[in-house]
């Protein structure tokens, strides 16, 4: 079997070379054995866990909770209990991270509407964002 090189390695997975590093060194990747001129030479396994590692990380999974996932991910017959969990939790963030960008828009508009197209000094913009007391909205 061909063994596979960084740099093929990062173009299948659709991750760059300086990640495919970071994770081998943080230990989300094991580290691929060397060739005789200590060039890394991956598997068809190693590509794939970085596949499952960018997706995760595309839905904004935390690098905790894809070694986690990866733990589990190693151990199939144990309980998706653990997985479950993790992905309840991002929705769960993500669920919030939407209502904060729906009150945000809401602002926006707000803002956007006010706006008489005249000067800079009659700008309701300009005046909402110089006073964060004029906001309708709670921010965090």
């Amino acid at each position: 079997m061909k063994k596979i090189t960084i740099g093929e390695a990062a173009r299948q997975s659709g991750v760059k070379v300086p990640t495919v590093r970071y994770y081998e060194s943080i230990g989300l990747l094991a580290a691929p054995s060397r060739s005789e001129s200590n060039q890394r030479s991956f598997e068809p396994a190693d590509i794939s866990r970085l596949a499952f590692i960018r997706h995760a990380r595309e839905l904004g999974f935390e690098i905790e909770a894809i070694r986690t996932l990866l733990t589990l991910q190693d151990d199939p017959h144990q309980s998706c209990a653990s997985a479950d969990a993790i992905a309840k939790a991002r929705l769960i963030e993500v669920e919030q991270r939407i209502r904060s960008l729906m009150a945000l828009k809401a602002e926006l508009e707000i803002m956007v509407e006010g706006c008489g197209h005249g000067r800079v000094d009659q700008c309701r913009v300009i005046e909402v964002l110089a006073d964060h007391g004029q906001c309708t909205h709670p921010h965090h």
